[in-house]
């Protein structure tokens, strides 16, 4: 017996739909093994981790937290995706972008004015696009694989941010610990619903973003060119396309999203700036956007699911006496299983049955 993979006519629509809720089904069966091994029970455990924290208003709050920035990341990396440009450096773009939009309420203290926090969110969207350009200008003028240079600059922002909070932007009041002066109120992004939880405006601007860039995908030409240099950029030449073009666009376009995302998670959530900003936001944004099926409707959903894993992550932790190590298992786990699934798209697996005849197979 061996197992043979054949090649669709045409991709499945059926299994374009089905292969991310079985890749999330392996995925929890797969979790149930593990947790086994570790000497917990599967049901409680799993129950832990994705049901427990839907149970209290609060923890749903905390899941909008840590889902903005999924959302906001996953949906720029979509337009990257699907125009055939690989942006893995998002993570260093979210860096960025919170230090560039930080710039206000660290070095000019004394400005205080609503003007501030609109400016400091547009300046770290900015930030963040600025630092996706150098990929982009690599990419489109010297031919430099993408994947390497935005995976190599996530390090060197990470390490920069590093040094300012242990240097220049250090809190000469905070008793030595490696963190910049707290954002004052007008620096603060606000709460949706303050008296139930801490929810804030970031998960809004999410929604928005991904609403506006799933209209712009379906209905305006830029969508339209977008989809055919990403499918065929030889098509997109005799269109009119310039691929050139679409590289700064969606490297410019996924970095801001990300440099917005990342002063939004500093100035909702964190209030001040520190080293580590970000539990790997820029990486898992890249399952949630394969999860969605690089739609940014779909985005939404999965962006909600692996919030689901870092919250429920947490609570294993104090439930269970598990390491913070198992969230990353459960989305490196999803992530296998969605790519793996996602062959069932194109190829149809097929048992083929062999006798053996004067001892060869």
């Amino acid at each position: 017996m061996r197992i043979e993979l054949e090649k669709r006519r045409q991709s499945s629509k059926l299994y374009g739909f089905v292969s991310p809720l079985l890749a999330l089904l392996l995925t929890l069966i797969a979790g149930a093994i593990m947790f086994a091994i570790l000497g917990k029970n599967p049901v409680e455990a799993l129950d832990a981790f994705f049901l427990e924290p839907l149970l209290e208003v609060w923890s749903l709050h905390e899941l909008a937290v840590k889902a903005a920035p999924l959302i906001m990341i996953g949906v720029g990396l979509a337009v990257c995706y699907r125009s055939n440009n690989w942006n893995i450096g998002a993570e260093g773009q979210f860096t960025i972008g919170a230090i560039t939009g930080s710039i206000l309420p660290i070095v000019f203290t004394e400005w205080h004015s609503p003007a501030v926090l609109p400016l400091m969110l547009i300046m770290g969207a900015i930030g963040g696009a600025l630092f996706a350009a150098i990929p982009a200008l690599l990419k489109a003028h010297f031919n430099t694989n993408e994947i390497l240079t935005s995976l190599m600059l996530v390090y060197i922002a990470q390490l920069f941010l590093d040094w300012l909070i242990r240097g220049a932007w250090r809190n000469p009041q905070g008793f030595n610990f490696p963190e910049s002066v707290p954002f004052p109120p007008e620096a603060t992004l606000p709460a949706i619903w303050e008296e139930s939880g801490r929810a804030h405006w970031a998960f809004v601007f999410a929604i928005v973003a991904a609403l506006l860039v799933w209209f712009m995908l379906k209905y305006t030409l830029r969508g339209f060119e977008i989809v055919v240099l990403g499918q065929s950029e030889r098509a997109g030449r005799f269109a009119g396309f310039s691929s050139k073009k679409m590289i700064w666009f969606s490297f410019l376009f996924s970095g801001g999203l990300a440099g917005l995302a990342g002063i939004s998670e500093v100035s909702g959530s964190i209030g001040h700036l520190q080293p580590a900003i970000s539990p790997g936001y820029g990486f898992t944004a890249i399952i949630v956007a394969f999860l969605g099926r690089l739609n940014p409707l779909g985005i939404i959903a999965s962006g909600l699911v692996l919030a689901l894993t870092y919250l429920g992550g947490e609570a294993a932790q104090l439930s269970l006496g598990v390491s913070d190590k198992v969230t990353r298992v459960f989305q490196g786990l999803l992530l296998f299983f969605v790519l793996s699934c996602d062959t069932l798209i194109y190829y149809k697996i097929r048992v083929v049955w062999s006798r053996v005849r004067g001892g060869v197979v």
